[in-house]
């Protein structure tokens, strides 16, 4: 489709979201506002936990806590307009707004994928260096690790946003998608996008192929580490101490790898990972772990 000749000062977008399914509207209203409220109480109750319960004070917990904590912002910044756009029959978006969106969508998944790789390294040390675990993940260590990573998907997320918001924009400013996906938006600009294409595609690079290439890596030791301990039982608490973690990698990167380019799929599928995975994410983590179900059941009992 040819863009427009002309461009204008932006002062808001209209967001299509799924204006073309209006009978999956109300159904997908009533799942996603579900999903939300368990969103925030699963992972509120493990920030909570990994605070109060000093059996919890351990990188890998201080660690799951940030995570529970960026599933919580990832998941408010996007929501809560999502929900709003199923009831109005205009779905709009001021141009401010949708800055603000992208950076936060962007900073928060930029900064999940890190998280997941430092997860990674973290296991990768318990497992195959258990005996210099409490010196390489100190707090001197674990924490600035965790800054950084929050520092870099805010730095990466402000370079592309930063990129993006001074470009003239044709036509009518309407972005077929939920909320203002930076894809999408740029696709309406009237300037040449190179630069922002290259940008994105370095940022890619490094912040999911870099991170999974780290992960697999991690894991291939951790495996062969856990199948040279000779006891069953070893083995068994060895993959349990970073099963769930492999389990969240799995379902975070494999629907991002697998999305495709179809209308409604190209809709649902970031829909899926930025509130179906964040979703799961306390789920998995609490049932395939005996000090978090303790820790939650202590919190129940002090109520």
């Amino acid at each position: 489709m040819e863009k427009a000749n002309w461009s204008s000062p932006v002062v808001g977008f209209i967001l299509l979201g799924l204006s073309g399914h209006p009978r999956l509207e109300k159904t997908f209203f009533v799942l996603i506002l579900l999903m939300y409220l368990v969103i925030l109480l699963g992972n509120g109750v493990l920030i909570l936990v990994t605070i109060l319960d000093s059996r919890l004070h351990t990188p890998m917990y201080f660690f799951l806590g940030n995570l529970s904590f960026l599933d919580i912002c990832y998941t408010t910044c996007s929501v809560p307009l999502i929900l709003d756009g199923f009831l109005t029959p205009r779905k709009t978006i001021s141009f401010s707004g949708c800055a603000v969106q992208m950076f936060l969508s962007f900073a928060m998944a930029g900064t999940e994928c890190v998280f997941l790789g430092m997860m990674a390294f973290d296991r990768y040390v318990a497992i195959c260096n258990p005996l210099r675990y409490p010196v390489v993940m100190s707090r001197s260590a674990y924490v600035p690790m965790a800054v950084s990573s929050w520092m870099a998907g805010a730095a990466n997320s402000l370079v592309q946003i930063s990129l993006a918001v001074p470009l003239p924009f044709c036509g009518d400013n309407v972005i077929n998608h939920f909320t203002c996906e930076i894809l999408a938006v740029l696709e309406m600009a009237c300037a040449d996008i190179l630069i922002h294409v290259i940008s994105m595609g370095v940022a890619n690079v490094i912040f999911l192929v870099v991170p999974v290439l780290f992960i697999c890596f991690s894991y291939i030791f951790i495996i062969a580490t856990i199948l040279r301990i000779l006891s069953t039982e070893g083995r068994k608490t060895a993959f349990s101490a970073c099963s769930a973690h492999l389990t969240v990698v799995v379902i975070f990167y494999g629907t991002i790898l697998g999305e495709d380019k179809e209308d409604l799929s190209d809709k649902l599928i970031p829909l899926f990972y930025g509130v179906v995975t964040p979703m799961l994410n306390p789920i998995i983590y609490s049932l395939r772990n005996k000090d978090v179900k303790a820790a939650v059941r202590n919190l129940v009992a002090q109520k």
